[in-house]
This record gives structure tokens, sequence and C-alpha cells, in this order.
């Protein structure tokens, strides 16, 4: 083991997705990042100073290995946006269902523009995957999720999150729908509790909409418990990740929301909610915010040997990052659609 961590070589990505404690990589970080375990990293707002730090930053995680560590982050727009200084303020996805009411085109027109300068900036700094869009239905009952849902009807959704997706792939960046299958009509947050929604699964029907029509690139399933539907949250459950495989056919990657939230507690220590997830059928498992469970996941968790399905999610991974290189921040500020973008994210933020 110690030879792979000192000089790793090529090595085939992990499945799990780990986070960073600042800046720039501690020395620590660097030989967790090299543990054959580990397949990718998500950055917070604390890793973030400029964009020229996290140039930085994002280069050093990729020169570790090969293929190169996926890069990902949270950053939608409105309340959840991780990169702020430097980067274009993005208003939060309501402002585009609020502007599809009055005018359809000129909403799905900046949809695609704001995502075209979302992804076009985060890449350009060696981001590779932002966590989005949001594609619960706005219920008016979680203050979770509220504004960062375009809409409260499936076709509104449907027709901008398409839209979005399109102006991320433009810009050479997948797309990670959430949270399957909607935590719209769940009012506890799972980031400190344990979501429950009780509705059935015909009840439910409209919040699956988005995830039967649009082009998925990724998932990320809700730590919501669905109870007519099955006891676990949907992270943890074999039933949603089958229906979602093989009623919906999506074929891509399924993360694991983040597995030191409150809502993921209900599956035991963090080696355990590691162990469910995977049996759930997660590709990618989230533990961030929490340094230690890192620590206890990389020495203790021992997933159960299965070389076809490593093979199969390892490659499912590898397409989120992008195969050409990323655009001169310079040149972007020069570019026509990168400029419509900047200038529809203003309109929609006054």
């Amino acid at each position: 083991m110690k030879d792979a961590l000192d000089a790793p070589g090529k090595l085939p990505l992990g499945p799990l997705m780990i986070d960073l404690a600042g800046l720039e990589l501690s020395a620590v970080e660097r030989q967790r990042l090299c543990h054959p375990l580990v397949g990718g990293v998500i950055l917070f707002s604390r890793n973030y100073q400029s964009p020229e730090q996290l140039a930085r930053l994002t280069a050093a995680v990729h020169a570790l290995r090969v293929p190169p560590l996926p890069i990902a982050i949270d950053h939608e727009g409105g309340r959840v946006q991780r990169c702020r200084q430097g980067f274009t303020p993005l208003p939060p996805m309501r402002r585009l269902g609020e502007l599809w009411d009055e005018q359809r085109a000129p909403a799905l027109a900046s949809a695609r523009a704001l995502a075209y300068v979302l992804a076009a900036e985060l890449r350009a700094r060696g981001v590779d995957l932002s966590f989005t869009p949001v594609l619960d239905l706005d219920w008016g009952r979680s203050s979770v999720i509220g504004d960062r849902s375009f809409h409260a009807h499936p076709e509104a959704v449907v027709a901008l999150a398409g839209a979005f997706i399109d102006g991320l792939h433009s810009a050479g960046m997948a797309a990670c729908g959430k949270h399957f299958p909607g935590h719209g009509w769940a009012e506890a947050d799972s980031h400190v509790a344990l979501p429950v929604d009780e509705r059935s699964l015909d009840e439910i029907a409209p919040d699956l909409e988005p995830y039967r029509r649009l082009a998925l690139d990724a998932v990320m399933p809700a730590h919501v418990i669905y109870r007519q539907v099955d006891h676990r949250p949907a992270g943890f459950s074999p039933v949603w990740n089958r229906l979602l495989r093989e009623e919906l056919g999506f074929t891509g990657v399924i993360f694991s929301d983040d597995l030191s939230m409150a809502g993921a507690g209900v599956a035991g220590d963090v080696v355990a909610r590691c162990t469910a997830a995977s049996d759930a059928g997660c590709d990618m498992l989230l533990v961030c915010n929490a340094p230690d469970a890192v620590g206890d996941v990389l020495a203790n968790w021992r997933p159960a040997a299965d070389p076809v399905r490593e093979a199969a999610r390892a490659k499912r991974v590898e397409r989120l990052s992008p195969a050409s290189g990323t655009v001169d921040w310079a040149s972007l500020q020069k570019d026509a659609t990168y400029q419509a973008g900047v200038a529809a994210a203003q309109r929609l933020s006054a």
C-alpha cells in the first residue's frame, strides 16, 4: 500500500468522494486522496478564496492520480453558491420559474445562459462537476428546498431544467439531478433531521417526471424516507435505486448525499452508512465535513469485491470528467455566450 500512496500512477477511481479542510492540500489529504477507495473530491466555501487560488487547488488535486480525481462542488445559484468573490452571482432557480410564468421563451434562453456561465466559470478554474440542477418540485412545504426549485409544476421543471442541462453540456459539464425522487414535499431538513414523506408512489409520480424525461448524467437521492414505498431513506433503498435504473432507464452515476448528515444516521455509523448506500446501488459515496469519519472509513470499510460492478462504476464516473481542456479565464470574458449569460444573471438577480 505504501508504494501506491507514494507514487500511485494509474489507479482506478474508488467509490468515495471526500472533502478538504482548507485552501490548499495538506500532507494527510494528499495521502488520503491517493487511497484506492477514493474516487473524487467535493469542495465547499472554506476551500475558496479567489479564482486564482481555486485553480491552484484543483490543479494540485488533478495532478495526484491517473485518471484525475473528479472535483465536484455545490454551486447552484442563490443561497447555494460556494464560489462568490470573482465569480458571477447567480440568482436562485425560482427566478427562472417566475420568468417562465410570464414569458416562456426568455425563461428557457435565460436557463441555458445561466448554466453556461455556471459551468464555464467552474471549468475555467478546474472544477469538473456541480451538483445541479435541483429537480425538486416547489410544493411550498420545504424550507431547505424553497427557492432552489425551478417551479411547482413538473412541466415547468422539465422544460427549465432541460434548458439548464443544455447550458451545462455546452460548457462541457455533466448534469446531476437532485434530490431523487423529490425532497420538495418533506418539511424537515435532512442536514439536521430525517424527513419522512407519507405519500404513496402514485402521489409521488409528479416528482418523478423530471427523472423520467431529462438526459441526466448523474443523480443524487434524497435522505428522505418515503414510508409507503420503503422504510429506508432513498439513498439507502434498493427499491428506489432499482426504480431509477429499471423503470426510468437511468444509466449514469448515482451519488449518495452526504453520509455525515443527520438524515443518514438511520443506517448506523459511517462505515455502516457506506455499506448500506453501496449495497443499495449508489456508485459514489459522499463523506463530508467529518475528517475523523473519513479516516474511519478508509481504515475500516472493506466493500465486497465485485470486479464487474467496479469496472462499470468506474467507467460511469470517469465520464463525468470533461475530455477537453478547460477554457482560459481571460478568453471566457470575451465569449459572447458567456457575456449574455452574465447579463441574464444580473437581470434576474436585480
